[in-house]
């Protein structure tokens, strides 16, 4: 029986203590009304969520603002990446590995002030394979039961051992809801988190105050506001005048510079699960056939790519599987070179001429920047690529997420460890291989060594056959007021957690 209990200490990370040595000598410290307004923190963002609900709608922009923020669940992710307990104060698992029993932080309750009881793991857990129809329901399929032992206990059963359900639990499908607090959940979220909703614009703003209530340690921001931005350019301008104190996941790379040469502002530099993929639609005319999916690998410059759109910041990674995952496999970065003769004569031997496919993009900076290099690398080989411009997410999301109509779209995935729902069949890419499932679902039950090497495989098979151009890994770029500290250095999950930072 193996036992995990929540760490209590804060650790500092190197992150805050270097925005610490910022603050020293910093006059405006002294200033009472930057004082009083010190527990008040801006964030600037590019994607706005068109609601506020995850269960239905997919997209990182919803998790980004409330996961760990408004919502909790049993475990989160922690910034170095790990497991950690949360509204379980520690929990076991069997020797099988098939049954794990958590304990339950006493005295928790919903921003409503329903209790947080085990009843409500089970009603939040049960309510996942019904309700939800986006953001991984499929991930707590190896749950078998949820059983309530008492108010603060509560055991969960798998069907056959899984290595990656607990991590999934940390994430959005793990989220813990009150049976009062569903009626509104696009609008008005109801959460153990230590922040509340107080106003929601959709595309323009979403504020939260801190609970006077919340059952855990009080947020250093009693107040925080994200606002969405159009593009990057606005964002920094927004940043440099003063109107918001942070950008996350900063992308416009250009400036990067202006900032570091600034001392009014930190710039910090960590890791993200973030893959910038070009997808193609294996189910459409165009891509069924695995040679021309091919040729487009070979017809791509990914590295002139990722000069373009990132100023060279990021990394080529040829699958969907960052550096911090144990299956990341460095030989793929170099398994489809930038060779268009090569790509002409995949084209030639699938019997295909002057190819016309349709490019839909959400109207991203990045995505829309890369599409035009893509766009103009293509037509080198006889592909043309009609490009046409959503917006994100509500009409890429009906076009391309849901009704799959589409060639060839880009965006940034940013959920972890998701490779193996995007090699689903019905998932928008279109990939079909039961052989690559079975090596998913071969992976989850096994041991860890084995785990690592089936993954590695499967992930090797999808990046052969094409299964999608993974262009590139994002960095996780935050840009800041300097006096800004506990700014989280890396982006293991979809959350950007509002717990550490302080002033």
């Amino acid at each position: 029986m193996r036992s995990f209990t929540r760490r209590k200490s804060l650790a500092i990370t190197a992150t805050a203590m270097v925005a610490s040595l910022a603050l020293v000598g910093c006059s405006a410290a002294d200033d009472s009304s930057d004082a009083a307004a010190s527990t008040e923190l801006v964030v600037g963002l590019l994607a706005s969520p068109a609601s506020l609900d995850y269960s239905t709608t997919g997209g990182a922009a919803i998790p980004q603002a409330l996961l760990y923020n408004v919502y909790e669940g049993l475990v989160k992710i922690d910034n170095a990446g790990d497991i950690q307990p949360l509204l379980a104060e520690s929990y076991t698992v069997s020797d099988d590995g098939l049954v794990y029993t958590f304990l339950l932080h006493e005295g928790v309750t919903f921003s409503n002030g329903s209790p947080f009881t085990a009843e409500s793991v089970k009603f939040s857990l049960e309510r996942v394979a019904d309700n939800w129809t986006a953001n991984g329901p499929s991930y707590l399929d190896p749950i078998s039961s949820v059983d309530v032992v008492s108010d603060t206990e509560v055991t969960i059963t798998l069907s056959a051992p899984s290595n990656s359900w607990l991590f999934n639990m940390a994430g959005p499908v793990g989220t813990m809801f009150s049976p009062d607090g569903i009626d509104d959940l696009a609008t008005d979220p109801v959460g153990t988190g230590p922040y509340d909703v107080s106003e929601f614009t959709s595309g323009t703003s979403l504020e939260l105050t801190e609970r006077d209530d919340y059952w855990g340690e009080a947020p250093f921001m009693s107040d925080v506001t994200f606002n969405y931005y159009a593009d990057a350019t606005a964002q920094t301008n927004a940043l440099l005048g003063g109107d918001i104190d942070l950008i996350s996941a900063l992308t416009a790379y250009q400036l990067i510079g202006q900032f570091e040469s600034d001392d009014d502002f930190a710039v910090y530099e960590g890791t993200s699960t973030g893959e910038t993929t070009m997808t193609l639609n294996n189910q459409s005319d165009a891509f069924s056939d695995v040679r021309v999916r091919q040729a487009v690998m070979y017809a791509v410059d990914r590295q002139a790519v990722l000069d373009t759109v990132n100023s060279g910041y990021g990394s080529l990674i040829g699958s969907m599987v960052p550096p911090t995952d144990p299956w990341f496999d460095d030989s793929l970065v170099d398994l489809y070179p930038y060779d268009p003769a090569k790509a002409e004569a995949l084209l030639a031997e699938a019997g295909v001429s002057d190819l016309t496919v349709s490019m839909k993009l959400p109207n991203l900076p990045y995505a829309v920047d890369a599409g035009q290099v893509v766009k103009d690398q293509l037509s080198q080989v006889g592909i043309t690529a009609d490009v046409t411009t959503l917006e994100f997410p509500a009409v890429w999301l009906d076009e391309v997420f849901t009704n799959h109509d589409y060639d060839i779209s880009i965006i940034a995935h940013t959920e972890p460890r998701d490779i193996s729902a995007f090699a689903a069949p019905t998932y928008y890419a279109g990939y079909d291989n039961p052989e690559v499932m079975a090596l998913f679902a071969e992976a989850d039950a096994s041991d860890e060594a084995t785990f690592v090497e089936l993954m590695k495989e499967a992930s090797a098979t999808m990046a052969e056959e094409a299964a999608a151009d993974w262009l590139f890994l994002n960095p996780n770029v935050t840009a800041a007021d300097a006096d800004l500290t506990g700014v989280p250095l890396n982006a293991p999950t979809l959350s950007f957690d509002l717990t550490t930072i302080a002033r």
